[in-house]
């Protein structure tokens, strides 16, 4: 038995469209020297630059700078008013009604 028998999905060649631009812009590093390097190519991707990871010349997986989310401010609606009455026990049929199945 090899060491490929078993294997049922092979991975697809990579393909993709790539502009000239991004292809300056973005450097590419094997497995082995982006762990060697990985310090340094986090440094890279926090000052905005994209960094591909390859296996074997063929490109896995891009690093890219994270933005954090916006703060969300709660109460954006505005004070909401509720009428007393909400918090009053609920009757029998209005009972009936919120216990019944949604159709």
């Amino acid at each position: 038995m090899t060491a490929f028998e078993g294997y049922e999905h092979w991975a697809e060649p990579y393909t993709a469209e790539v502009d000239q631009v991004d292809l300056v812009n973005m450097g590419q590093y094997n497995v082995q020297e982006a762990k060697t390097r990985l310090s340094e190519l986090l440094h890279m991707v926090e000052k905005g630059d994209e960094v591909v990871l390859a296996r074997g010349g063929r490109p896995v997986a891009k690093l890219v700078k994270m933005e954090r989310p916006l703060k969300r401010t709660l109460g954006f609606l505005g004070p909401l008013e509720v009428p007393d009455e909400a918090f009053e026990p609920m009757n029998r049929e209005e009972l009936a009604e919120w216990e019944q199945p949604l159709t």
